[in-house]
């Protein structure tokens, strides 16, 4: 490697928590789509609050019209995708509040959204929430970080580039 090589190029994206909370492997979610990895690897973050804040910069690239789901991509082109509880799409965007829209820049730290997890977990639904990287396979890794509480945009995963 040359000297200017790690100038210019980054070896790695750190991504942050999108919210407060736990740190959980992605293997603890009850939910085969996330746990067996289908959708990329990842992590997940038992939220302790219900704002959900951008884990990285880049791009809002899709928003579900129930807004349980946002992914972002990154200027490196990582694809996340932050999905706020198990089966909350059957909400059909009840107990959630959008502050952003697609095609919208953020920077790590701006508010994606706000949801009710108490409502939610009224409901009968887990809030649990996976953060994936969806095009996993695209990168040389991806490290998810260690199981601990952690506070909004502290590191949870790791994308070597």
């Amino acid at each position: 490697m040359g000297f200017l090589d790690g100038v210019f190029k980054k070896k790695e994206v750190e991504i942050g928590s999108p919210a407060a909370g736990k740190c959980v492997s992605i293997k603890n979610v009850p939910d085969p789509t996330f746990s067996e990895e289908i959708l990329g690897k990842g992590t997940a973050i038992e939220p302790s609050d219900g704002k959900f804040y951008a884990p990285a910069d880049g791009t809002i690239s899709t928003l579900f019209p129930t807004l349980h789901a946002i992914g972002i991509t990154t200027a490196d082109g990582v694809e996340l995708l932050i999905h706020v509880g198990l089966d909350t799409v059957n909400l059909k965007g009840a107990h959630f509040t959008a502050h952003v829209e697609e095609g919208k820049k953020v920077s790590k730290g701006d508010l994606l959204l706000e949801a009710d997890l108490k409502a939610i977990a009224e409901a009968g639904y887990n809030t649990i929430t996976p953060v994936l990287i969806c095009n996993s396979a695209d990168f040389k890794e991806v490290v998810p970080g260690e199981e601990r509480e952690v506070a909004a945009g502290d590191g949870v995963l790791k994308v070597k580039l």
